[in-house]
């Protein structure tokens, strides 16, 4: 296939890379995951669901720990070749900031475990790659990934933000494989 681009130059692109990205949005009591398939430009819809560890009434370190297995059952089932997940922001309550992040870490190595290639965005990157504004709304995030994926609906803001990460790394690794042609 060729591919004309806006300079001109012709490049010749041998095979449609197919990769299975999966995107994650951490949290201590339920995180996000959302699972695409990329080929080419096309994008198609894996899966997407929650992991719920509980409520305050159990310990930090369990909960840490279901994350953990939730997130390592996940990648057992929908074998992804590529994950990421959305970066920490600061948050006006520390306890809830340090939580947020004993959280990221847990998923970050139940992740990592096997070699897994992991990229991270920040919620503004997010949402500029998903709606083409930093600033869009949740509700205007989950929109466009349902049009991205051609769904009638995502269950939770939590899945659908997850999605909307894997969607960002999608846009991103393409991005990447087409500079790296260049050089």
């Amino acid at each position: 296939m060729n591919v004309v681009l806006p300079w001109f130059t012709q490049v010749h692109v041998t095979s449609v890379i197919n990769m299975r990205i999966l995107g994650i949005d951490p949290a201590l009591r339920v995180s996000g995951f959302g699972v695409i398939e990329v080929q080419g430009q096309r994008l198609q819809y894996i899966a997407s669901g929650t992991i719920e560890t509980g409520g305050a009434e159990i310990s930090v370190p369990h909960r840490l720990a279901t994350l953990y297995s939730g997130i390592r059952e996940v990648v057992e089932t929908y074998r992804p070749n590529a994950c990421a997940m959305e970066q920490v922001f600061l948050n006006v309550n520390p306890k809830s900031t340090l939580l947020l992040g004993q959280a990221r870490g847990a998923a970050i190595a139940s992740l990592v475990q096997d070699g897994l290639p992991m990229v991270e965005f920040s919620a503004l990157e997010i949402k500029k790659a998903i709606v083409g504004s930093g600033r869009a709304s949740k509700q205007q995030v989950q929109e466009m990934v349902k049009r991205l994926l051609k769904l009638n609906k995502i269950t939770g803001t939590d899945a659908s933000d997850a999605l909307a990460v894997a969607i960002c790394a999608a846009h991103h690794r393409e991005l990447s494989t087409r500079l790296q042609q260049f050089r």
